[in-house]
């Protein structure tokens, strides 16, 4: 059985959102990043950083694609480098133009099947969809109100009704109709 590690990603302060990595202590940053890029549909054509942080936030080191920053590149740097210097955490930058980020963590060794190739994603430990739904507006269950999430599950609406708020946006978009034709004087052509 071959020593594995195991790293968790999240987004900060969502509860809905987690991916699970198994990784060989030989692969190396630029293998783990291509992996989450594919699972995750991070863009392609991005600068990546991989910026390892301690409890408090502060930068311990940063591996870049493109240059060296200081510790080396990703494609140089392993898993096993990491986990023996401490950098255990990291902040992913998958796009660094817009500064689009996830939580990279080392959750723990563990042992893997000798017949599974790694780095592997635990799609059965995969929770919520991929980033970019969340920033369009997408809320997993766990990570609303409980006000709203008791509603939810019982089948009840929100508190005001969404029929009546969108007869109100007609009656509304009415109004606007009849002043512009009010507005229009034939004469004018």
């Amino acid at each position: 059985m071959e020593k594995l590690l195991k790293y968790k990603v999240s987004l900060p302060g969502i509860k809905g959102f987690a991916r699970f990595y198994l990784l060989k202590p030989t692969t190396s940053l630029y293998s783990f990043h291509k992996l989450m890029r594919a699972d995750m549909d991070f863009p392609q054509d991005q600068t990546v950083v991989f910026k390892a942080v301690d409890a408090l936030g502060e930068a311990m080191a940063r591996f870049s694609d493109s240059k060296n920053l200081g510790k080396g590149t990703i494609d140089k740097v392993c898993a096993a480098l990491c986990h023996k210097e401490g950098w255990d955490h990291f902040i992913y930058f998958y796009d660094t133009i817009n500064r689009k980020s996830v939580l990279v963590d080392f959750v723990e060794e563990t042992v893997g099947d000798e017949d599974v190739r790694y780095p592997i994603q635990l799609e059965a430990e995969a929770k919520g969809p991929n980033p970019i739904e969340f920033e369009r507006g997408y809320v997993a269950m766990e990570d609303m109100p409980d006000d709203k999430r008791r509603r939810l599950l019982k089948g009840n609406e929100d508190e005001d009704d969404e029929d009546v708020d969108d007869e109100e946006e007609m009656d509304d978009e009415e109004e606007l109709v009849a002043e512009d034709e009010e507005a229009f004087d034939e004469d004018e052509m």
